[in-house]
Parts: structure tokens; sequence; C-alpha cells
């Protein structure tokens, strides 16, 4: 399998905002439903979901194959900007992971410096939110 292209490190989930004082509201609460979702089709590693700027929804999940491995979140950020979105509102990951990965955070942060990535654990219990 092919060294997979620099990426930047991992973003701790430690350093998210914690989950007890971020209250996902409904749209958010739709992007990790639809992480979930992405995810549990394919059996990926990770399932990830953005808002753009006129609230239409990507959701995506993780590819591995021998030539292309990329994030469920830089896959939904890929599809969001093949549509036409300039800006995102929002964002979720749900991995088993316990740690945002760097290159997913930084497809959202090319687009957009302060949208919320919120994580979440496979059954949709919010991990954290990160804010930067």
């Amino acid at each position: 399998m092919p060294e997979p292209s620099a990426a930047p490190p991992t973003a701790p989930v430690a350093g998210h905002t914690p989950s007890a004082t971020v209250e996902l509201t409904a749209e958010d609460t739709k992007l990790v439903v639809l992480a979930r979702g992405a995810r549990g089709r394919v059996g990926a590693v990770e399932g990830a979901a953005v808002r753009d700027q006129d609230g239409r929804t990507y959701a995506a999940a993780s590819v591995s194959l021998p030539s292309l491995t990329i994030t469920a979140l830089q896959l939904a950020v890929a599809s969001a900007v093949a549509a036409g979105a300039t800006r995102l509102e929002a964002g979720a990951v749900v991995t088993e992971a316990s740690t945002l990965d760097g290159a997913g955070h930084a497809a959202v942060r090319d687009l957009t410096a302060d949208a919320p990535i919120h994580v979440a654990a496979p059954d949709g219990t919010l991990l954290g939110t990160v804010l930067e």
C-alpha cells in the first residue's frame, strides 16, 4: 500500500470543549445522525458529515484502498466543495478513535476557521467539539 501523503498532526479530542458545556442544535444533531449512517452503511472506521453555508449537508465514510486513502471528514468536505460550497457552518465525525484526524480537521479549516467540529462515539454520544 502506498504511503499516505503528509497530513497535519492529529488534533486531540482532549483539546475540545467538554460535551457537558456544548449543547448540539437540531441541525448539528442531524450531522451526527448522518455521520453515523454513512459509517454504518459500509462498516467504515469513520463517518462524517458537514453542513455548508446554504444548509446543505454532505455525508461520507472513510475510504482505504491500495491507491487511495481519505478520511471521512476529508471526503465530506470534498463533496461539499464539488457541489459549490465555499463555507462550512459545522461538521461532525463519528469514530472509535479518541482523536480528531489532522487531515480532516485541516480540510474543514481550509474553508472555515471557526466551524465547530463535533466528535462522537459510534453510538452517537458526543465526545467533544473542536472549535479551533
